[in-house]
């Protein structure tokens, strides 16, 4: 990226961090008259906390880990309180602007524009804090298995019950650790899958930095063994160094290419493609789905790994029985999951059009601000079965 679009996108974060923090300042300190020590208290702390926003982003650049990591929790856990409060403000401006519309504003005193003033801040404030505060608790803690059934008419009654683990969306960083990864290495392999399949975004980081921590994943134990494809986030961290270190743990890339598992005699079709924007970072990288099914025996079941749903079509028209996804985080903090609807054609869930199915993944881990609201963490167990009820 040129100078000039760096100092762009620069310009334009500057923007909007210092838009949204008047507007909060504006809607949250001035309109509602607080007591004049309350009022400058409030303004300074706004001030902190918009500084520390920029302050996550440029910890692990400039600060030693130790420092930075506690920095990053502030900045980002204040980036998704402030989602949520311009979400609550915006609701209560709606609600305000209607009544103010049917009801004669003139007849408002001073006073009564004041209380309604202070009712909106208290109210949008408080409750941003405790639904903040419940996200942040959804967010850091246990992630939990989730099961689903996925019926598969092609796949022989011999393999009914084939156990396949998904883990996605991870985002080992500063805030997602050893700690978190060694839980999650706990309970995949107590589930005693066949199959773990790791559809992207896993890290934030160098292999430098996180090497230590994503290590744990190769004690993973799959008895047909631990599948990866790149997510975009793998891309900016620099996905060939990453792709090195997971194959020295025993974790197969699959980049647009298909393995052949066998279990009971009887086979399945495992493959993967590039994340869908691969092809922007060059050095041979780039989604091919032809490549993958070359070739393929369109009689045996094949179960696709792709990080974004955006895949499901092109998947559809190569005969893809089951495409298995991330991206989305299920949207992490309501309402994001109705904009990324705008960009995918599916948030979370199991789907089916025609004879293939997609099943997207909530995620495992979080980006940005640890923090879930109505879109909870999963390590999800995909059990297989002709006979299972569609």
């Amino acid at each position: 990226m040129s100078l000039g679009r760096i100092l762009i996108f620069l310009g334009v974060i500057f923007g909007l961090t210092l838009g949204t923090h008047y507007y909060l300042w504006a809607r949250l300190i001035r309109d509602p008259m607080w007591p004049s020590p309350w009022r400058q208290v409030a303004t300074l702390a706004l001030v902190l906390l918009a500084l520390s926003i920029p302050a996550s982003m440029l910890a692990w650049r400039i600060l030693p880990r130790h420092v930075a990591i506690p920095v990053s929790w502030v900045g980002y856990i204040w980036m998704g309180s402030m989602f949520v409060l311009l979400v609550l403000l915006w609701g209560g401006e709606l609600a305000r602007w209607s009544w103010v519309k049917y009801a004669s504003f003139a007849s408002v005193n001073g006073g009564r524009r004041e209380f309604l003033a202070q009712l909106l801040a208290g109210g949008a404030g408080a409750f941003g804090l405790a639904l903040s505060g419940w996200g942040v608790w959804s967010a850091i803690r246990p992630v939990e298995v989730k099961r689903v059934a996925v019926r598969l008419e092609k796949l022989p009654r011999s393999l009914n019950g084939l156990r396949l683990v998904q883990l996605t969306d991870m985002h080992i960083g500063l805030t997602i650790g050893r700690d978190f990864v060694e839980d999650v290495v706990r309970k995949v392999n107590a589930l005693e899958p066949d199959i773990v399949a790791i559809t992207g975004d896993l890290i934030d980081g160098s292999v430098a930095d996180l090497g230590p921590a994503v290590a744990h994943l190769g004690t993973i134990q799959a008895k047909l063994g631990t599948y990866f494809v790149t997510g975009n986030h793998e891309y900016y961290s620099g996905a060939d160094p990453w792709l090195a270190f997971l194959e020295g743990l025993g974790i197969k890339a699959l980049r647009n290419e298909r393995v052949e598992l066998t279990k009971n005699g009887e086979t399945i079709h495992l493959a993967g493609v590039d994340d869908w924007t691969a092809h922007r970072f060059g050095n041979g990288h780039g989604s091919d789905m032809a490549r993958a099914m070359e070739g393929r025996d369109a009689s045996k079941p094949v179960v696709l790994l792709a990080h974004q749903p955006v895949h499901f079509d092109e998947a559809r028209e190569h005969g893809v029985d089951l495409q298995i996804s991330g991206h989305t985080h299920g949207g992490q903090i309501f309402p994001f999951g109705l904009l990324t609807r705008l960009a995918q054609p599916f948030v979370s869930g199991l789907h089916r059009r025609g004879d293939s199915q997609i099943y997207v993944s909530s995620g495992t881990g979080y980006w940005g601000p640890p923090m879930r609201i109505a879109a909870p963490a999963e390590i999800t167990l995909i059990e297989l079965d002709r006979d299972a009820v569609a």
